[in-house]
């Protein structure tokens, strides 16, 4: 069973005007089914990514004693950070392999990858029993998971987008982030559950081990949720014809990638900066910040980074819808412009140390931070075209988080430390925003539009006809503009 219909672009056809065949016609419990699955998958393996940041604290005890609980903390991001540098490599395998054996077992590896990782990171002794290896070991595990997270997040967007019909490819797209949302409430939760209900000593001894030992049964249900997804149409196409055409896949060098593909790989580096620093310093540092650099209570922190990411789930989908009426562009646009003006007064409020100012400091970012989440899984795999999307894609994408969303943590704890201002994760915030600004006016609009190298992809027979209407139309009035500018001539 098949979610589109059989046609695509003919590649050998010397008439290129476009017909019925050549649309692609989207069955909608399918698009439901492989949406919501990606996005459960997503929720998955980002729980076991996320509960290393928000039970950092406990693990600088753990596995760096120190007396000075900021050093503790550096040292812990400095681990975290370390699984970013990796992320690259992981993209540079993951990404062209996905689009030359395919992106669903693609992501069911990086799944397996993910859950043995976090699983392992809950069965190292503490410093206090093997010394310097339970740091050693810590950080194996974080390299592996760095290194399955570099095919995740690449395929996963490119998933759903290839998944999804041309008008509702942002509200499609948002569920990706909608997900991950789940997942880092899922472990926020599930660290701010222990951190309230255990004692300290408790907590140091095997309470941190909880949510790295649920990663397990969690892996296995993610895989098997992936398993059961079909192929993405778009690369189904893309290598029938590649195989009707060539008979093998054409050679396509990291050298030939940089070459051809430079624009949109910086578009893409700059846009996913913005995302990533604001994203791992709002739902990453901020909560531990809270705890070690204001001393505000950690529990306290946690809920109150829980309960903002509870009300930007909506606010995610409600930005990948919008994209979809005004445009990419407006969206991110007004979350960059936003961040650099809203940044430090959200950071003042997060510094009085009271209830309801620091909520008010945290939701100012998390909407903010929603006009991304809600935009970037459908606007990033649109800067690629389908037969090196994945790759490209997974590249951009991690090379950037490396450089800048994973080390936001550990660079934002340096800065703060070292020069005693409290406000320096704002103005790292407002220098990122300035980046976004730029690549986001670069950015071609992409709203309502084909993927690059795919047919247009719309809902029902109906939409078809409107397309290939509209489609003929903007043909004749091009071959009338070229008959008058002749004659003329």
């Amino acid at each position: 069973m098949t979610a589109f219909s059989n046609g695509f672009w003919r590649h050998n056809n010397n008439d290129n005007r476009l017909s019925l065949d050549d649309i692609t016609i989207v069955d909608n419990s399918l698009l439901k089914r492989a949406v919501g699955a990606m996005a459960l998958g997503n929720a998955m393996e980002w729980f076991d990514f996320g509960v290393y940041s928000y039970i950092a604290v406990t693990l600088g005890k753990v596995f760096f004693p120190s007396s000075s609980p900021s050093a503790q903390l550096i040292a812990t991001f400095g681990t975290f950070a370390a699984a970013f540098l990796v992320r690259p490599i992981g993209g540079m395998v993951f990404g062209p392999l996905g689009d030359r054996i395919g992106r669903q077992r693609v992501l069911a590896m990086t799944m397996i990858m993910m859950a043995v990782g976090t699983f392992a990171i809950g069965l190292i002794p503490s410093y206090t029993s093997i010394g310097i290896m339970a740091p050693a070991l810590l950080l194996i595990a974080r390299l592996v998971q760095g290194f399955s997270t570099g095919g995740e997040y690449g395929g996963a967007a490119t998933f759903i987008a290839e998944f999804s019909t041309d008008r509702r490819r942002g509200f499609m797209g948002s569920f990706l982030e909608f997900g991950t949302l789940v997942g880092y409430i899922l472990g926020a939760g599930t660290v701010a559950i222990l951190t309230a209900t255990l004692s300290q000593d408790a907590l140091l001894s095997w309470g941190w081990r909880v949510p790295f030992m649920i990663a397990g049964p969690l892996g296995l249900v993610g895989l098997y949720i992936r398993l059961k997804l079909e192929e993405t149409p778009a690369f189904r196409k893309e290598a029938q014809a590649r195989d009707a055409e060539e008979k093998a896949r054409p050679k396509q060098t990291l050298r030939d990638l940089l070459t051809q593909q430079w624009k949109p790989l910086l578009l893409c580096v700059g846009l996913v900066l913005i995302f990533n620093v604001t994203d791992y310093m709002a739902l990453s540092y901020l909560p531990s910040y809270l705890s070690a650099t204001l001393h505000f209570n950690e529990a306290h922190g946690l809920f109150l980074v829980l309960l903002v990411m509870v009300l930007m789930m909506p606010m995610t989908l409600y930005a990948g819808r919008l994209s979809d009426t005004i445009g990419r562009k407006p969206v991110m646009l007004f979350g960059c412009v936003g961040l650099f003006v809203l940044a430090a007064p959200a950071l003042l409020l997060i510094r009085m140390g009271t209830v309801l100012p620091v909520f008010a400091g945290l939701l100012i970012l998390g909407a903010l931070l929603s006009t991304f989440t809600g935009v970037m899984p459908s606007a990033l795999p649109a800067l690629f075209p389908t037969k090196i999307r994945y790759g490209a894609l997974a590249i951009g994408f991690n090379v950037s988080v490396s450089l800048f969303g994973g080390t936001t943590p550990l660079v934002a704890a340096w800065l703060v430390e070292h020069t005693g201002n409290l406000m320096m994760p704002a103005y790292y915030l407002m220098g990122a925003s300035l980046i976004g600004v730029v690549s986001v006016v670069a950015l071609r609009e992409t709203a309502r539009k084909p993927l690059l190298g795919s047919a247009p992809c719309v809902a029902n027979r109906a939409e078809a006809h409107a397309v290939l209407r509209g489609h003929r139309e903007a043909e004749e009035l091009e071959e009338a503009y070229a008959a008058t500018a002749a004659v003329r001539a």
